[in-house]
């Protein structure tokens, strides 16, 4: 059962009011309580921005990551135009490690999304023991798990090394990200098709 907003803030209210209740029992000195709720009220709402927002956080360590450090991802190969379906979004078959999957083009997801059955017949390995990603779709948030696809081709342009989340919950549908698409040369939409440009291209 999905809590509502309503359940959600009260949950947060009662973890709120619990340490505050604390303070206020040990009888100290008005000033000394306010700076401990403040700082306490600051600690909750850290903690509660992390949580709700962690997919967004993993992104920008991520990209700070590889601005500082650099990444093994890499993209290259030729020019390519995609045209719009009739639902207004850009599909392309791509092939993960040799398996070829129709994909959603989507500059909205951070990360490019592979089903599980994906992930199984591309031979990627998830741990399934890790931490996994909590990140927010129209459906709500769902827990996926980290993996690497050694080759992604879309046409004549490959990827290689490229990050990926993996989940059932994505049933039969696959995301191409903002991980591959920040990768290339340039991306762009003319008239009714996307333009892919690698570095190479």
């Amino acid at each position: 059962m999905n809590s509502g907003p309503s359940q959600d803030a009260l949950f947060y209210a009662l973890c709120l009011i619990l340490p505050l209740s604390a303070l206020v029992a040990r009888r100290l000195p008005i000033r000394q309580v306010a700076k401990m709720a403040i700082a306490w009220i600051a600690i909750f709402a850290l903690a509660l921005l992390l949580a709700t927002q962690r997919h967004r956080v993993a992104a920008a360590w991520s990209s700070l990551h590889e601005a500082v450090f650099g990444t093994n991802s890499r993209v290259s190969g030729r020019t390519m135009r995609i045209p719009m379906a009739e639902d207004g979004h850009f599909w392309a078959d791509v092939s993960i490690n040799g398996a070829t999957r129709r994909m959603l083009i989507d500059s909205g997801a951070t990360t490019t999304a592979i089903s599980a059955s994906t992930a199984a017949a591309a031979g990627i390995a998830v741990d399934e023991r890790g931490f996994p990603e909590v990140i927010s779709t129209a459906n709500g948030a769902i827990a996926a798990l980290p993996g690497v696809a050694a080759q992604v081709t879309i046409g004549g342009i490959t990827a290689r090394d490229l990050p990926v989340i993996v989940s059932p919950a994505f049933g039969d549908t696959n995301v191409l990200g903002m991980n591959f698409l920040s990768q290339l040369k340039a991306w762009r939409v003319e008239g009714r098709d996307l333009v892919l440009i690698p570095v190479a291209g």
